[in-house]
């Protein structure tokens, strides 16, 4: 990228481009990854109008809002119109005011028109993400007319691999692959050919549902049709693999307690960050109390049995280990589709014959141990484990059905994982620790 930049400012612009050429475009685009500045617009300018705006479709967000606030309006208006319109309504959501109003105000009236209704529809929806660049055909049409029809209109098209066959209302007929279409004689009618029981999405769909489609039928692209059965846009694949990739970060951030964020580590501000992380943070402090309260409750039977603190952090960190291990496979069922709400009883009865497996084996190699190399009273063993034992039941069972009552009330299950069933797993673990210790040892 350094030689390129040189060869720009030596005045062989023609070179540079050549070399520039040679690179797929996400290349080109993660080339430019580091450069800011004069720099950047002296290479964005030289690359071809088409390879300049597919480049821009990769580029960060930071650099497609100084290149737009950088270049003249007519270099503006070449790059919407260049742009596919999934890629232009993705670009002007994560824009401010100001560059929206530059690139609105440099596109022609229908543009503006079609960005807006796009816009319009409700965020992380089928309407939001889909493209209005397909390419549709009558079923009157015979093979020869839709080839010249494909033609004739699908340069500009973000996807030829599957032909949409629509009425004269534009309402979803049929769907025919490209193969299909190729394979066939020329005077093959549309109508003998397409297949009318086709799978397509409502524009108010959830995206993540849309995600769940496209997997469940290993499909490239899928139509999207209004309430009315009207073709209004097709979802591609590229834009479902950036979807699960949000989604993924999305849940990961929930599964650890942050708030999700679209930025970038090292170009999100100290205080924005501190912001995302607080809220979980004091709202697991102030339920972490409860384990405070219990403990000052049971002050005589740790007064008189000092011992029995020494193994409190042992049960707390296994309880809400055991508990996370549910929560984490339960989260990953609901997002895959394995499990749903209606398998609920069934949940609990695996993780609680999990349990019983599991909090046997550790409380028995856990009775050995204190008894054998830490050398403490069979009291005191018995009470730590049974103890044990019963806190990984009770945590697998709430680590396994908790998702499931979040994914009830309409919650994100991902707010279910390790950091708030430890803190409720927590609290359980030292009631059951200190009413067995009052029982076997008779504080």
């Amino acid at each position: 990228m350094e030689k390129i930049i040189e060869l720009i400012k030596t005045e062989k612009p023609s070179k540079a481009r050549s070399e520039l050429l040679e690179m797929n475009v996400v290349d080109i685009a993660t080339l430019m990854e580091d450069i800011e500045g004069k720099d950047l617009i002296l290479l964005f300018r030289i690359l071809p109008k088409d390879v300049a705006a597919e480049v821009f479709s990769y580029i960060s967000k930071e650099q497609r809002q100084y290149i737009v606030e950088s270049i003249t309006d007519r270099e503006i208006a070449g790059i919407v119109d260049e742009l596919f319109m999934d890629d232009t309504v993705d670009f002007i959501e994560e824009m401010p005011a100001n560059v929206v109003k530059k690139i609105l105000k440099n596109t022609d009236e229908n543009t503006r028109k079609i960005i807006n209704h796009l816009l319009s529809y409700p965020e992380d929806s089928a309407g939001s993400i889909m493209t209005i660049e397909f390419v549709d055909v009558k079923k009157e049409m015979t093979i020869k007319d839709a080839i010249e029809h494909i033609k004739k209109t699908g340069i500009d098209k973000e996807t030829v691999d599957t032909l949409y066959v629509i009425d004269a209302n534009r309402k979803l007929e049929g769907v025919i692959p490209i193969r299909k279409v190729l394979l066939c004689e020329e005077g093959t009618l549309i109508k003998d050919i397409m297949d009318t029981n086709f799978v397509f999405i409502n524009t108010l769909d959830d995206q993540e549902e849309v995600a769940a489609q496209f997997k469940k039928y290993d499909y490239f692209s899928m139509p999207v049709v209004d309430k009315e059965n009207r073709l209004v846009g097709i979802i591609t694949i590229d834009d479902i693999l950036d979807i699960i990739e949000e989604e993924n970060e999305e849940d990961f951030a929930k599964m650890n307690a942050l708030e999700p964020s679209d930025e970038e580590y090292l170009k999100t501000s100290v205080f924005s960050l501190a912001k995302h992380r607080i809220v979980w943070l004091l709202v697991l402090m102030l339920s972490a109390t409860f384990t405070s309260i219990i403990i000052r409750r049971y002050d005589e039977v740790l007064s008189s049995i000092v011992i029995l603190a020494a193994y409190i952090p042992m049960l707390m960190d296994t309880g809400g280990n055991s508990g996370a291990q549910a929560s984490t496979l339960i989260i990953r069922g609901l997002a895959l589709g394995e499990v749903e709400m209606k398998d609920y009883m069934k949940i609990v009865w695996k993780e609680f014959r999990i349990s019983i497996v599991v909090g046997t084996a550790l409380a028995v190699l856990n009775f050995l141990r204190l008894l054998f190399i830490e050398r403490v009273g069979v009291p005191v063993a018995l009470t730590v484990c049974i103890s044990l034992f019963f806190t990984v039941i009770l945590a697998k069972v709430i680590g396994g059905t908790l998702p499931i009552i979040a994914k009830k009330f309409k919650l994100d299950p991902a707010i279910m994982a390790a950091p708030l069933i430890t803190t409720i797993v927590d609290t359980f673990a030292l009631m059951v620790y200190f009413s067995m210790a009052t029982w076997i040892i008779g504080i």
